[in-house]
């Protein structure tokens, strides 16, 4: 899979990588957005393990975000199971140099039409640390809506958060597709 958007290349995760994604991953403000399994510091053993993991997924896209020739960034979505096999979650992460530039709602813009035609999906689906502005920002940019807001559902670095529920149905998507007569 290759999706050029208008600021970055979204393709597969490759071995070659690994110095890239230590190199922009190994940042603690980044690892505070984002669930336990994205460590803090990151070495070249997560990074392997990662990578390994990625290229061998089977319920889902996961991509590396690339500018200038580097995986700075990743991007994927995860279609669950059992009775919520029909939603699919979206999560993304990018290097702090390269944030505010667009990048991200590039990524997601191009990755939703991805989803909804290789997901058996009606939903994408976004749980965002309440105090994470800038993501919540992409989300709403990219046409997804609060849902709902989980009170304490997170507990991250000694402490409870709430995550903020974003949701994008298959049917608005489609409908703001259509051309206005």
């Amino acid at each position: 899979m290759h999706i050029i958007t208008p600021s970055s290349i979204l393709r597969k995760w490759s071995y070659t990588d690994i110095p890239s994604l230590v190199f922009h991953a190994n940042n603690p403000e980044i690892a505070k957005w984002m669930r336990d399994g994205f460590p803090y510091p990151y070495t070249d053993v997560d990074a392997d393990r990662f990578i390994t993991m990625a290229t061998k997924e089977e319920n889902g896209i996961i991509l590396a975000i690339e500018v200038d020739g580097m995986a700075i960034g990743g991007i994927g979505t995860h279609q669950l199971c059992d009775i919520y096999r029909k939603t699919s979650e979206i999560g993304y992460w990018l290097s702090k140099e390269y944030q505010g530039k667009g990048i991200i709602s590039d990524a997601v813009l191009a990755l939703i039409p991805v989803a909804f035609e290789h997901q058996d999906i009606i939903r994408i689906q976004a749980g965002v640390f309440h105090s994470n502005l800038a993501s919540r920002r992409v989300l709403e940019k990219c046409g997804f809506t609060l849902e709902s807001i989980r009170e304490k559902a997170i507990f991250k670095n000694d402490e409870f958060l709430d995550e903020y529920m974003y949701v994008l149905f298959r049917s608005e998507y489609e409908r703001r597709k259509e051309p206005i007569i």
